[in-house]
């Protein structure tokens, strides 16, 4: 009896093991360079803890008239200040499964800021979620995962 009930548990144990191949992300699995959705924003994600920042580092299409400052931010006093730099996410918090919520995304395209979420779908593959009140009523970009910018 001794015997069956060590198969037995040594069988369970290597079910466990082969269905849970798909390794939860810790917070820091984010980390990196990506590109954002609409191809145009080199954006860097720096994890300290739980808390995360998302500092725009460049952009693929630099074209000499593109604007260098935050032009279209609904403050003025903000309009002066750089692009390169900026940091468009704000208080998110890790909920686990790969997921953070809770925090703001400010669109330097447009001035706004907008509620978010992020989910970290795979290693190369961000989804972030912009809405206003509920997350219902908003859009969904998936961003790529590019090699580190050296910064």
């Amino acid at each position: 009896m001794g015997r069956m009930r060590a198969s037995f548990t040594a069988c369970c144990l290597l079910a466990g093991l082969l269905a849970g191949n798909a390794v939860p992300a810790a917070p820091a699995d984010i980390a990196g360079t990506w590109l954002s959705g609409d191809g145009d924003g080199l954006i860097e994600i720096r994890v300290d803890g739980n808390a995360i920042t998302a500092r725009i580092q460049g952009s693929p299409n630099n074209e000499p008239d593109r604007p260098k400052t935050d032009v279209l931010n609904p403050d003025p006093a903000l309009r002066e200040r750089a692009l390169i730099g900026l940091n468009i996410f704000t208080g998110f918090s890790y909920d686990g499964d790969n997921r953070w919520s809770g925090g703001f995304i400010y669109d330097p395209n447009s001035g706004k800021t907008y509620r978010g979420k992020l989910h970290l779908v795979d290693a190369s593959t961000l989804e972030v979620r912009g809405f206003i009140g509920i997350s219902l009523i908003g859009r969904t970009e998936t961003w790529r995962r590019q090699p580190d910018q050296g910064t």
